[in-house]
């Protein structure tokens, strides 16, 4: 049986050689014990300069054939299969900057986002951490591993509740005007950005912190005590129930939200 994880801590250790990384961490599911057969390892190398996209190349053909070197959809990143096991790798390069100031910004200032405000406090907690050179990850790690902000909780509790329907041109008011054209692009555009705002106040009021857009009904029933009535079937329901079944449910679950907030 292959196993994939010598095989990431070999190429961490061929990553390290270059002198332009700093630390290299473990994220995404893999490090959150979330992992499922589809999951990839999503790895985090830091340094204040990106390694030459051709060191890159040489280090990801050892372990892959064509890989994607130093695609910018994102991130700056690498993808590839692993070649024996046909595992997904993607690597993504990050300015230690990029991640204080968020810290600074959500974690120290309090300063909330219309959705996923806490996912890059997350990440950085919840890191398996391959490679610290000066031990600045383990120090990042250390300021987020404090507890939750009550002050930070009410900032992302008041945005993003107040933007689901009690705000002028909220995301209810955009969801009836897409569902009363039958924009079926845009129903889907309003109520991804609903759910984004109702799970951020839902965790926020919870002290959890956001894990990002992947398996959040599972993860907030296992983790968050306090959910709004009737929470799995209505988020089924303004996901992928009918289009005639959305504006309602959507409203429903603002009401359901304020019980608990």
């Amino acid at each position: 049986m292959i196993n994939n994880y010598n095989i990431l801590l070999n190429m961490v250790n061929d990553y390290k050689s270059l002198k332009e990384i700093e630390a290299i961490g473990l994220g995404g599911s893999s490090a959150a014990n979330t992992a499922d057969n589809k999951s990839d390892y999503d790895i985090y190398i830091y340094g204040k300069s990106e390694p030459p996209v051709e060191d890159r190349r040489k280090i990801a053909e050892k372990y892959a054939d064509k890989p994607e070197i130093d695609n910018h959809n994102f991130e700056t990143g690498d993808v590839f299969y692993l070649r024996d096991s046909g595992k997904p790798i993607d690597i993504m390069y990050r300015h230690p900057d990029f991640i204080e100031n968020n810290i600074k910004w959500v974690w120290e200032q309090h300063n909330a986002s219309l959705g996923y405000t806490t996912c890059f406090i997350d990440n950085i907690k919840r890191t398996e951490i391959l490679y610290d050179k000066t031990g600045w990850l383990k120090e990042m790690q250390k300021k987020v591993s404090t507890p939750y902000p009550e002050k930070l909780a009410e900032n992302i509790i008041k945005k993003n509740f107040n933007y689901l329907k009690d705000a002028m041109f909220s995301f209810y008011d955009q969801l009836v005007s897409a569902v009363e054209r039958n924009d079926f692009v845009s129903v889907n555009h309003r109520c991804a950005a609903f759910l984004a705002s109702y799970f951020d106040a839902i965790f926020a009021k919870n002290r959890v912190l956001n894990p990002g857009e992947k398996k959040l009904v599972p993860f907030a029933l296992k983790n968050c005590k306090i959910l709004p009535a009737d929470f799995e079937s209505d988020v089924k329901i303004l996901s992928i129930g009918e289009l005639s079944k959305r504006v309602p449910v959507a409203a429903k679950m603002v009401e359901n939200l304020r019980k608990i907030l």
